[in-house]
């Protein structure tokens, strides 16, 4: 009897070989995975994008775009860059297969497939896959919005929650934001940055290098409300607001025309009155307020 789909997990197959893929597919069905199949490297994408299977069989060498591209592709996203990738391939020089790991497949077997060798690679990969996706939802689970990120600063995964927080704000290539790579390059920076966008406020926070947190604030007071919270002058309001929107001095003093000297003055004033001493302090205080 085959065990339900859902405890053996969901299999796509992609290879432009009928005869291969029908083997495949027949044998994998048979030990109760789901299996999709795919004969190039496109619709692989497109039936990705649709259906995410919890691993990927892939042919390396396939007309149109090959594996390695495919594979490569499947990288670049944040909801499929986690999908473990086999790759299959009857070239056995060492170029290929290294090629194959560095478009980032986890694994990869040589045709003819023997199908007990493919079967143990796939059980040991789904598992791991699996435990890290669990991982990943109890952290999401608990409220929690945590990112890595590589050298390059290219997000390399991130739990549910985190990529909806950051997917307006990240680029094509899934890098963080220039001001967050600023303020992980700066030395003696705080440990935290807030970054405002589409009226709302997400502060970042340096857990570990290469691991971020993050939370969503609600939209900014308006200065006439922080003037009212903190017990400030108008000045004082318009000069914390525009420092909790990431503006400095001297972009401060353009908005409100008055010199960068003016403005110092004023957030001296601030400072005091909110027994802080940084304008990071001073904006995190100010989020605070406005989550609650």
């Amino acid at each position: 009897m085959n065990i339900h789909k859902h405890e053996r997990g969901t299999i796509l197959l992609v290879d432009d070989a009928p005869d291969n893929l029908r083997m495949l597919h027949d044998a994998l069905q048979e030990q109760g995975y789901l299996v999709l199949v795919s004969t190039d490297g496109q619709s692989a994408l497109d039936s990705v994008q649709l259906m995410p299977p919890d691993i990927i069989v892939l042919d390396a060498r396939m007309p149109g775009i090959d594996g390695f591209e495919t594979c490569r592709r499947l990288k670049e996203g944040l909801n499929t860059r986690d999908i473990p990738v086999i790759f299959m391939t009857g070239l056995s020089d060492t170029e290929y297969i290294v090629q194959g790991f560095q478009a980032g497949g986890v694994d990869y077997v040589t045709k003819p497939v023997v199908i007990e060798e493919l079967l143990a690679r796939i059980t040991t990969h789904m598992q791991r896959a699996r435990l890290v996706t669990h991982t990943r939802a109890a952290i999401d689970s608990a409220g929690r919005a945590i990112l890595a990120f590589d050298s390059n600063y290219a997000i390399t995964w991130a739990t549910p929650l985190a990529q909806r927080l950051v997917q307006s704000v990240v680029d094509v290539q899934d890098l963080l934001p220039i001001p967050i790579r600023q303020w992980l390059e700066a030395k003696d920076a705080d440990p935290s940055f807030p970054l405002w966008h589409a009226g709302e406020r997400l502060l970042f926070t340096r857990i570990e290098p290469g691991l971020l947190s993050i939370q969503r604030h609600a939209a900014l007071a308006e200065p006439e409300a922080l003037a009212k919270i903190f017990q400030l002058t108008a000045r004082e309001a318009e000069s914390l607001y525009w420092v909790a929107l990431g503006k400095t001095n001297k972009e401060i003093g353009e908005i409100l025309q008055i010199s960068p000297r003016t403005v110092n003055k004023h957030l001296e004033h601030v400072f005091e009155k909110l027994g802080v001493e940084t304008r990071t302090s001073a904006a995190a205080l100010v989020l605070g307020r406005s989550s609650g």
